[in-house]
């Protein structure tokens, strides 16, 4: 039997010549700027990851992926490969022509030979693949609220690969992988999937499973698109390269995989498999909860922990590869050693440290024992993830026209430069509308973009350790998600909800708006002809009936010390 790393992968790109050539054409093509997912994507059906995929599915093998994990051709595809475009693009084109993909930077990556246009049943697709229609997943919450309404499939010309500029060194398309193991005569290679950084349970989980396989490691983590809120890939990265030299350098290779991940849980797993398979693996590690993503909106886990291993070894002749299953891996304390949950007999000892906790402890700057992780793991988390009272954090008002949201971000805003120690940054609405804003009206998808440039200011402040106070009425939850996500990116998101009720909010009324939207001359204006969606589970409520100014800034500042942004002298 032929080894399947030795064999090349088919890749979709033409050649040299020919890709200087179809640039010429492409420039007077329709164009689509690729989201950050799309560019994902586009990479990995570009360059075999996605082997047998051609190109973006088509409505047909949508389907049937959507439906029963199989394409047209009967090969097994659990996830679906989409273009999703906006409503005015896809309103331009017809199947039958050819539109140039590029980069955000505007560098022609691929042409799309359109065949096939439609508009999905995202709720359908988010029940199927997804196992729930359920925004509480990121995959979910992406689908109906980021993705375009819109998608296109047909077949893909590759120009030219994505450009990477960080750790180029350790990026490896298939082929790339396939002859490196060929080189090195490996015939055996257990892949291990991982988005977050190495701890000892971890290398003890990848040892284990390269001596059950008699294989040697490939570490292959994600560094495409990951979990809102996951460590940044850089960190990661630089954590995999200070343990790599824990394993063997002849048995162990590092490679970074630029996958979007979905979260999908069981269909992710056999995703994650194939994708292996096409990069020259023969085995693949299933853990516990693989690629889940956390509770759903009841509070519950959206997937079995097992349930992942089960579909992979349902499927896993068809996948191509072997799994090697593993259970979640704890500390023994009698022994000093990591074993198998399962294995652990009762009334053991058993120490563990979970993500939350991890996440704690970094934050407040507490000991991380050495039996958990390695210092050198640690010291890389450390320098991007100062203590709390070091990051910068954005607090985001949001409540009607008129609510004090505006009085008492400024009230805060002097209470934090009183205090000093971090730059402060006003993100009022009005203020923001003037300066970066001006050209907007007051439309659902204007103040949508509004509030989304506000997030992005703010995200940057908070990044580079200021704190951003933002007062926008912000009334659409899914808006304030993507800002939260945003900032949460590089530091912490404090959502006040300034709960006045519209009734006092129209008494307050001095510049008679309210009375206008009630007379029908002022359109779209929230709480009366437009919606405000109240926060569910904001970090603060605040009633400002009855309180005065300074009672509801300290409430905030009360707030902050408890999360440990700030300290009270």
């Amino acid at each position: 039997m032929t080894q399947p790393n030795l064999v090349p992968i088919p890749e979709l790109y033409v050649s040299a010549e020919s890709a200087q050539k179809l640039k010429v054409e492409a420039g007077n093509m329709p164009s689509w700027d690729l989201t950050p997912r799309q560019i994902c994507d586009l990479e990995l059906l570009m360059n075999g990851g996605f082997y047998p995929l051609k190109g973006f599915l088509t409505e047909a093998d949508y389907n049937g992926v959507v439906d029963n994990m199989h394409l047209t051709t009967g090969d097994l595809w659990p996830m679906p490969i989409t273009l999703d475009v906006s409503q005015e693009f896809a309103d331009k084109l017809e199947p039958g022509e050819d539109i140039a993909l590029r980069d955000q930077e505007g560098v022609i990556l691929a042409i799309l030979s359109v065949t096939d246009k439609w508009v999905p049943n995202k709720s359908l697709e988010a029940e199927k693949v997804f196992g729930a229609d359920d925004l509480a997943h990121p995959a979910v919450n992406y689908l109906h609220n980021v993705a375009g309404p819109v998608y296109l499939g047909g077949p893909v010309t590759g120009i030219q690969q994505p450009t990477h500029y960080d750790f180029r060194g350790r990026r490896d398309t298939p082929n790339e992988l396939r002859a490196h193991f060929r080189k090195l005569g490996w015939r055996k290679i257990v892949a291990f999937q991982t988005r977050n950084p190495l701890h000892r349970a971890h290398q003890e989980l990848t040892f284990r499973a390269a001596r059950e396989a008699e294989a040697n490691l490939l570490i292959h983590p994600v560094v495409g698109m990951t979990k809102p809120g996951d460590v940044d890939h850089f960190t990661r990265v630089r954590c995999y390269e200070a343990v790599l030299d824990k394993y063997p350098a002849a048995t162990t290779h590092l490679s970074l995989l630029n996958l979007a991940m979905r979260m999908a849980g069981p269909r992710e797993a056999v995703w994650h498999g194939i994708i292996r398979r096409n990069h020259g693996l023969t085995h693949m590690i299933v853990g516990r909860d693989h690629a889940g993503p956390g509770k759903n909106s009841a509070g519950q886990d959206f997937y079995d922990p097992y349930a992942a291993q089960e579909l992979f070894r349902e499927h896993q002749d068809a996948i191509g590869i072997q799994m090697v299953d593993f259970k979640q891996m704890v500390y023994v304390q009698e022994r000093a050693q990591y074993e198998p949950r399962d294995e652990v007999e009762d009334g053991a000892t058993i120490l563990d440290i979970s993500g939350t906790e991890l996440r704690r402890r970094l934050r407040e700057g507490l000991e991380i024992p050495e039996w958990f992780s390695f210092p050198e793991v640690v010291t890389q988390l450390r320098r991007t993830s100062p203590p709390r009272n070091r990051q910068g954090f954005t607090v985001f008002f949001t409540g009607l026209s008129g609510s004090g949201k505006s009085t008492i971000a400024n009230a805060l805003m002097v209470k934090l430069m009183e205090m000093g120690g971090r730059p402060v940054t006003l993100l009022d609405g009005d203020v923001v509308r003037k300066h970066l804003s001006s050209e907007l009206g007051f439309s659902k998808e204007h103040r949508d973009i509004n509030i989304k440039r506000i997030g992005y200011v703010a995200s940057e402040i908070t990044k580079n350790g200021g704190i951003a106070i933002c007062a926008p009425i912000a009334p659409y939850t899914a808006t304030r998600r993507a800002v939260r996500e945003m900032i949460e990116a590089g530091g912490a998101f404090i959502e006040v909800h300034v709960a006045t009720s519209l009734e006092e909010c129209e008494r307050r009324d001095r510049k008679g708006l309210y009375k206008l939207a009630r007379e029908g001359k002022i359109k779209e204006f929230t709480g009366i002809s437009d919606p405000y969606e109240e926060p569910a589970n904001p970090e603060l409520r605040i009633q400002t009936e009855g309180y005065d100014v300074d009672h509801a800034a300290h409430q905030v500042l009360l707030k902050l010390e408890q999360m440990g942004l700030i300290g009270l002298e």
